[in-house]
């Protein structure tokens, strides 16, 4: 699962951060927002769902938590430090209950696994990488799908290093250098092999696959026009369902659109997705989908200027459902069951550690709705390379991404040219 949620102040592992709560994107400022600046969000899930971890404020002192989450009911362990955490201190949880630190000082990025010890919290020094270039800017990547690693990405003016920075046997290892400067961070693959990053060279920015297990071999996975900035959000290993952002359908303007990565069909913008003065940002999907990855739900985190909520889409339908997102809830973090339960994190006063679950509408499929994706019999993958299970190397061109006719032609939904306004009533 991936949360993010843009925010003009702060870039994934900027030091200049205000702090890990200010993720609440207002679309006043989206025409002035860096397309690549993304924010860390309040709150990380394991691969798994088993653990969280987020940073704490007591008082004025931030300090990292662990939350539990497969157990009858969530509860933290607070994981102080001898002294305050930074603000931008990045945090991850590892699927065996330890919780990965980031810690930044004058370009030097260390990293620990923190862990409960009775009263205390036992840290465990993993090591550093160090950044000369202050032009350079190193993040936590998402949570690698075993659990067991945890990786960075470190992109400078000209070329971008993946480190992994947990798991490995000697400290920080440098794994890879991708020319260009990449943003971005999706898993596509079950085993942490395969790494999609969005690097911007000669001023366009295009998705790439970085293959890990062959010395960070790159290869393009999405190029749907010559002039256009495409981004990879979200991916799901299971369906091979992919969110995307791209201004190819709208020049100027950034739009969501879904595929499927192995299929031969192109990438859909779908009108319910457009909006004028709210920002749409998908942050989890519905995984064990394998064969109907036009039927997984999606969750989306919407900002408006009454607020964020929560929509729930699936590519098989034509709108979006609003749902009321939980006091407190930690925005644009959340988890799907395979049986579709949307789980959201809150923190309150009364509840510091909550868990609400809920199923959200399924909408009738009218007989005009997008047909399933085409899927091959053996799905490749798109790296004009060998798949993971050995076989021969299986050649594709990258994903096509031209607008389909059905979501162009029938406009549904919203206002003039299909545009969606902001929904009322905005759930309070």
């Amino acid at each position: 699962m991936t949360a993010c949620a843009t925010e003009a102040a702060a870039e994934p592992g900027d030091e200049r951060a205000t702090g890990p709560a200010d993720v609440t994107a207002r679309p006043a400022d989206a025409t002035a927002r860096p397309r690549d600046v993304i924010a860390r969000p309040t709150c990380v899930i394991a691969a798994n769902g088993t653990y969280a971890a987020r940073l704490a404020l007591d008082g004025e002192c931030w300090f990292p938590e662990r939350w539990t989450l497969d157990g009858p009911e969530p509860y933290a362990v607070p994981l102080p430090s001898h002294q305050p955490e930074e603000p931008g201190t990045e945090v991850l949880p590892m699927t065996d209950g330890r919780v990965l630190i980031h810690r930044v000082a004058d370009g030097r990025h260390t990293f620990s696994l923190l862990y409960p010890t009775g009263p205390g919290t036992g840290e465990l020094l993993l090591g550093a990488v160090e950044c000369h270039d202050e032009d350079t800017r190193l993040w936590l990547l998402p949570p690698a799908p075993d659990g067991e690693h945890a990786y960075a990405l470190a992109a400078g003016r000209d070329s971008t290093a993946v480190w992994l920075v947990a798991g490995g046997a000697f400290g920080p290892e440098h794994l890879a250098e991708v020319p260009g400067r990449c943003s971005g961070g999706v898993w596509l693959d079950g085993t942490g092999r395969l790494l999609a990053l969005d690097r911007c060279r000669d001023g366009r920015t295009k998705t790439v696959v970085v293959d890990l297990g062959r010395g960070g071999e790159v290869t393009p996975l999405l190029q749907i026009a010559a002039d256009s900035d495409d981004r990879l959000l979200l991916a799901d290993a299971d369906s091979g369902l992919l969110l995307i952002r791209s201004d190819a359908p709208s020049p100027g303007h950034d739009r969501l659109g879904w595929g499927v990565l192995g299929s031969t069909l192109p990438i859909r913008f779908p009108d319910c997705l457009r909006a004028t003065d709210c920002a749409v940002t998908p942050f989890a999907i519905q995984p064990g989908q394998v064969l109907t990855p036009e039927r997984c739900a999606v969750a989306l985190r919407i900002d408006g200027p009454a607020g964020s909520w929560v929509g729930v889409w699936r590519p098989v339908e034509r709108q979006v459902h609003h749902l009321p997102p939980p006091e407190g809830w930690l925005a644009g973090t959340g988890l799907w069951t395979r049986e579709g339960v949307l789980q959201l994190p809150y923190a309150t006063g009364a509840v510091p550690c909550g868990v609400t679950k809920m199923t959200a509408p399924v909408a009738a499929v009218t007989s005009q709705a997008p047909p399933p994706p085409e899927r091959p019999a053996a799905r490749p993958v798109p790296l004009q390379q060998a798949p993971l299970s050995g076989q021969s190397p299986v050649k594709r061109r990258p994903l096509s991404a031209r607008p389909a006719p059905a979501d162009e032609a029938v406009r549904t939904e919203g206002g003039p040219g299909g545009e969606n306004r902001s929904p009322a009533p905005v759930p309070a």
